[in-house]
């Protein structure tokens, strides 16, 4: 009985000190064991794994593809027109050794810090070098510097273990201070392009209208040059016509003229008109012709 009670125990802290000594790595991590301090194995394969317990421990980090964005930070190009990039990072832990070594215990928050340093420097030089303007910076263009961006920030994080993958921008933007007078810029440049706009117009309005006027002179012309020729042809056609009727029977033509005397003369119910019986207006009035009329009647 004494025996039992001795191996009871003895079993448990056996069974606890290897189950302390066992450890897995998952296939999303790496691992080091430290001993007081000092790596003395790396696990970077998925799996089971043995320490010395009490002694050794088990410090893990994520071996998987981690962002990081950057804090907005200002760049100078060549064309002095300032602005704010927002950019961000994808990087990983390449040799966790080297990692350790470089940011000790503070982990993946000193290695983001100390990243940071890193790309916001290299964005800044590389922008702000020679050759490169703001307009290159805001159009498609730009990828041959983002490319220069990464391959410097992914040199100088060597040193720490890491491996930066990637380096984009998220946002590009004018500082506060030069919003408004960048507005009233683009402004004045629409109102300048519209006054532009708004004097050709006027310009193509008015030779319209010219050109209107002009063909309406020119139609005007042809139609009263037409229609005097139609009168001219008509008159020289009823003078004509008159002409013959007065060569048939010249009488008649005098006999008709003055008919159509007398109806113009003696227009309206209440026509009056005073003059000589014996004027050359009457002279068919007093005529055999109209004597023998007036006895028929």
């Amino acid at each position: 009985m004494r025996n039992t009670t001795f191996i009871i125990p003895a079993v448990v802290v056996l069974v606890a000190v290897l189950l302390s000594s066992i450890y897995i790595v998952d296939e999303r991590e790496k691992a080091l064991v430290l001993q007081f301090g000092q790596i003395k194995s790396v696990k970077e394969e998925p799996g089971l794994a043995f320490k010395i317990p009490l002694i050794q421990q088990v410090v893990r980090y994520d071996d998987r593809i981690q962002a990081l964005d950057t804090v907005p930070t200002e760049v100078t190009p060549s064309d002095d027109r300032r602005l704010v990039v927002d950019a961000f990072a994808r990087y990983r832990i390449a040799d966790v050794v080297q990692f350790r070594q470089a940011v000790g215990a503070n982990g993946m928050r000193a290695a983001e810090e100390r990243l940071q340093g890193i790309l916001n420097p290299v964005i800044r030089a590389v922008l702000g070098s020679e050759g490169v303007t703001s307009n290159t910076i805001l159009s498609a263009d730009r990828a041959e510097y983002i490319e220069r961006i990464t391959e410097q920030a992914r040199l100088r994080a060597l040193p720490l273990g890491l491996d930066v993958l990637d380096v984009r921008l998220k946002q590009t933007n004018l500082p506060e201070q030069n919003l408004d007078a960048t507005f009233a810029r683009m402004r004045a440049e629409r109102e300048r392009e519209a006054a532009d706009e708004v004097a050709r117009g006027e310009e193509a309005a008015q030779r319209v209208r010219a050109q209107a006027d002009r063909t309406v002179v020119e139609l005007t012309s042809v139609a009263t040059r037409e229609a005097d020729i139609i009168r001219g042809e008509a008159d020289a056609e009823r003078n004509s016509i008159f002409a013959a009727a007065f060569g048939a029977d010249p009488e008649f033509f005098e006999f008709y003229r003055s008919l159509t005397a007398y109806e113009r003369a003696l227009q309206g119910s209440n026509s009056t008109m005073v003059m000589s019986p014996s004027s050359e207006f009457f002279n068919y009035l007093r005529s055999d012709q109209g004597a023998r009329s007036d006895e028929g009647e």
